[in-house]
């Protein structure tokens, strides 16, 4: 509490102070806004006091920097799980992809089995190709059918656009498979336009094939279609095989040089049809009962 006694109390009252510094004040604009005098008293102040404002807005900063940091931190995280989903995604979109194509095989190689089976009283069988050998110049690939599925050589194996091959081994769960492409291996074919008969050779190279002792007059174009003609009774009849791509005459030679192109190929997809034979029953025959045969039945 305040004992000084009034009569020795020398200070303004507050009326006075408060004159005082509103005359002092407008003193103070009027002299800076006419004569600029404060301008560098007010560059002084303000550099007097520029520590304690980056004290005072030091919470504020260091605030918003970890903020920054948190939300820099998430859209990291972020970016890392999306471009994880990302690469998911494809992989399953690569393997939608890959499932269409395959499902679009197995539905054309159903075709060609009901095709096949109404031209031909052939039996097809399903398989996969387990792996081509790496060495170039074989022409041999592996199936995972075998001699415990019926599997025996001599069968042929097709795609839904022709012939492949045929069976040359057969191991009780898988077989070896010969192309028409190996250079030790023949089918006989004919020209669908004109039915002249020949045999194509494998030339041991990838996708060409070769009509030998073909004679230069004969009537053979560019992308004539060559199908099995059925002679020999190991292929059947009708079935694509290869698509003339070049042909040369010399007039010095009595054998065209005539090459094609096999129309199916292991390189396009996995899975295959091995075809065999079903000899039909004579329509007389009749069993040793003496009742009649179902041939003759139908008959």
């Amino acid at each position: 509490m305040d004992s000084t006694p009034q009569f020795f109390r020398h200070e303004p009252g507050p009326l006075a102070r408060l004159v005082l510094l509103t005359m002092l004040s407008c003193l103070l604009m009027v002299g800076d806004s006419h004569f600029k005098a404060m301008t560098e008293l007010r560059q002084v102040i303000a550099l007097i006091i520029y520590p304690l404002q980056k004290v005072a807005l030091l919470p504020s900063i260091t605030h918003g920097a970890i903020k920054t940091y948190i939300d820099n931190f998430h859209v990291i995280e972020e970016n890392t799980y999306l471009r994880e989903r990302h690469l998911r995604d494809g992989e399953e979109l690569l393997r939608l992809d890959a499932l269409k194509a395959e499902n679009e095989h197995l539905r054309k190689l159903l075709g060609a089995v009901k095709t096949i089976e109404t031209k031909t009283p052939a039996k097809a069988v399903m398989a996969e190709i387990l792996y081509t050998p790496r060495d170039p110049f074989s022409h041999k690939i592996t199936v995972d059918k075998g001699s415990y599925h019926d599997i025996q050589v001599g069968q042929i194996v097709i795609d839904y656009k022709g012939i492949i091959g045929q069976i040359t081994h057969a191991y009780p769960l898988v077989s070896e498979v010969t192309l028409i492409t190996d250079k030790d291996h023949s089918v006989p074919i004919q020209i669908v336009r004109n039915n002249i008969r020949t045999v194509i050779s494998g030339t041991g190279k990838n996708n060409e094939i070769e009509l030998r002792y073909l004679s230069v007059n004969t009537d053979i174009q560019v992308g004539d279609l060559l199908a099995t003609s059925g002679i020999g009774g190991v292929y059947p009849r009708g079935l694509p095989v290869a698509v003339v791509t070049e042909i040369k005459r010399h007039p010095s030679d009595n054998f065209a040089q005539v090459t094609g192109m096999p129309v199916a190929g292991v390189d396009r997809n996995r899975q295959v049809l091995i075809l065999s034979l079903t000899p039909a029953l004579p329509a007389s025959s009749e069993k040793h009962t003496g009742e009649p045969s179902l041939e003759s039945e139908n008959n």
